[in-house]
């Protein structure tokens, strides 16, 4: 009977304990042995529960599980561009050869970026933040759909997409969703605790360097670019292949003297800290003519293309004559992260500034075009600049903007600040038979904003422009803030739920250089002179 007694109070002493073992794992979410419960927090959970069951390991917080869904994009990543490059053997057409080469290099990208972001979270180095680590997901993400965009343009996506698809971009959603948490919970989205410890990667001879007369520019020069043999190469591209090849662990300067240059450049994802100088946007000229109508992706029609990090580019005009009917054809391509356009200009017509990905700021800088004169979708501040509107072919409109924010938690949009908004001379003249409006939706989560900044009468009162109807209307998000001139007025604007004619200046500061880009931690170092608030 005793015995008896022992054993039922010891069944309900195990009950009772196993009851609160249950309940407090329950309490703090998801456990070490349920996998599927931590992939229901993530927006495309069918594909974390399927890659993260091959896993032995079980994550235990939320850090774990982020660092093993970035192991999961990338092992993926490395799976579709080891099949992509098999696949490229069986590119017939010139059609097929150019979307194939795009999504290559897109994905070699991608896979720099996850790696880097991996090991900084890993090493739990200070030098990358959550901040940083959204960044780096959102240009991951932004290359693939990039990668799709090309194979678009060329009329293959059914030939070539599905060989580069892999479950890639669902993964990297996730791990936007899981960082994104994070950063939230750690309240680390603002300037007063992002790269407190952030290296200066700009040296104070540079920062002399970038301010100072072009004529001291070029005395301490490393590398001259001259037409004239008076320098030491004649291309901009020789210049910048010899730095690369260069064993200097500093800046590298490269000097463009005077003259118009018909070539595309390239710095890649590995030469790093590349500072071109020019002699004035109206002297020093990178121009070149390609455009998706003459067999080219949008992204590979720029006459400069830009991966490098912490490019720096000053008093030098980047260039693309493909002409209003040659559809796409980009003067410059961004995806450099922390780089700078200083008294640049940027001549084109349709998608003339490509902003593909990553961290930008462009102060003094001109920009002419006609249709989507900016669009990308890195997180890009301009400063003092000036838009100018061009003359498009008959029948069609101008629209200046068109942002490319695929996913809800990609950091990323386009701002316009203290800036000028202007038709330019061609267009002057027809302004009431053309319209112009500040931006499409690029994407379903389209992200404009424009503050302080003088709109000239040829913006259409209703300001905004549909994308293939009013699908985006909702999702997107455009802003207004104190702008002024005679196309600022907000009471004719679009009615949409995704605008916002904004009257508070605390609703805008999340999109001022010092927290949009974290400009006061990195822009300093360059020498820029930059308006941190509104």
């Amino acid at each position: 009977m005793a015995s008896t007694k022992f054993l039922l109070l010891f069944f309900i002493l195990f009950v009772c304990i196993f009851s609160a073992i249950t309940q407090s794992e329950s309490s703090e979410g998801p456990t070490s042995d349920d996998v599927d419960k931590w992939c229901d927090t993530v927006p495309h959970s069918e594909p974390c529960k399927f890659f993260m069951a091959k896993k032995s390991f079980k994550p235990k917080n939320e850090f774990e599980f982020r660092r093993m869904a970035v192991e999961l994009a990338l092992d993926r990543a490395l799976a579709a561009q080891r099949h992509a490059w098999r696949w490229g053997q069986r590119c017939d057409s010139h059609k097929e050869r150019a979307a194939w080469v795009d999504c290559v290099r897109l994905y070699d990208h991608t896979i720099i970026l996850l790696n880097q972001t991996l090991q900084g979270l890993t090493a739990n180095s200070s030098s990358c933040t959550d901040f940083d680590a959204q960044t780096w997901f959102s240009s991951a993400l932004t290359n693939l759909d990039t990668c799709k965009g090309g194979s678009e343009d060329m009329n293959v996506t059914r030939f070539l997409w599905p060989h580069f698809q892999f479950n890639v971009s669902d993964l990297i959603s996730n791990v936007l969703a899981i960082n994104q948490g994070l950063i939230v919970k750690e309240d680390n989205y603002t300037t007063s605790t992002i790269h407190k410890d952030y290296p200066s990667w700009v040296s104070h001879e540079d920062r002399r360097l970038l301010l100072s007369s072009r004529k001291l520019a070029a005395s301490k020069a490393m590398f001259i670019v001259a037409k004239d043999h008076t320098g030491h190469f004649k291309t901009i591209q020789a210049a910048i292949d010899a730095a690369a090849r260069s064993r200097l662990k500093r800046r590298k300067v490269i000097y463009v003297r005077k003259g118009i240059y018909r070539e595309n450049i390239y710095v890649n994802p590995y030469i790093n800290d590349i500072m071109l100088v020019g002699e004035g946007m109206r002297n020093t000229i990178v121009t070149g003519s390609r455009s998706v109508r003459a067999g080219y992706t949008t992204y590979n029609s720029a006459t400069a293309g830009i991966d490098g990090l912490r490019f720096i580019a000053r008093d030098i005009t980047f260039r693309n004559t493909a002409g209003p009917s040659k559809g796409q054809a980009v003067a410059l391509r961004s995806s450099s992260d922390l780089s700078v356009y200083y008294k640049c200009a940027f001549i084109g017509y349709q998608d003339t500034l490509f902003v593909h990905s990553q961290r930008q700021f462009y102060k003094m800088c001109y920009i002419y075009g006609t249709i989507d004169i900016i669009f990308g979708n890195a997180a890009v501040v301009f400063q003092s600049c000036i838009i100018n509107v061009r003359k498009p072919i008959w029948g069609q409109a101008n629209v200046i903007t068109a942002q490319g924010r695929a996913d809800p938690n990609q950091n990323t949009g386009i701002v316009i600040h203290s800036s000028r908004i202007m038709a330019n001379r061609d267009l002057a003249p027809q302004i009431g038979s053309v319209a112009t409006y500040l931006g499409r939706p690029w994407q379903e989560y389209s992200r404009t904003v424009i503050m302080k900044s003088f709109l000239d009468r040829l913006v259409n009162p209703v300001g905004w422009l549909e994308w293939r109807g009013n699908r985006y209307v909702n999702t997107l998000y455009y802003a207004e803030y104190r702008n002024f001139g005679p196309g600022s007025s907000v009471r004719k604007r679009v009615r949409w739920g995704g605008f916002h004619a904004i009257t508070n200046p605390n609703a805008v500061a999340q999109f001022t250089v010092g927290s949009f880009i974290a400009g006061r931690a990195w822009l300093p170092a360059t020498g820029v002179p930059f308006s941190a608030g509104l």
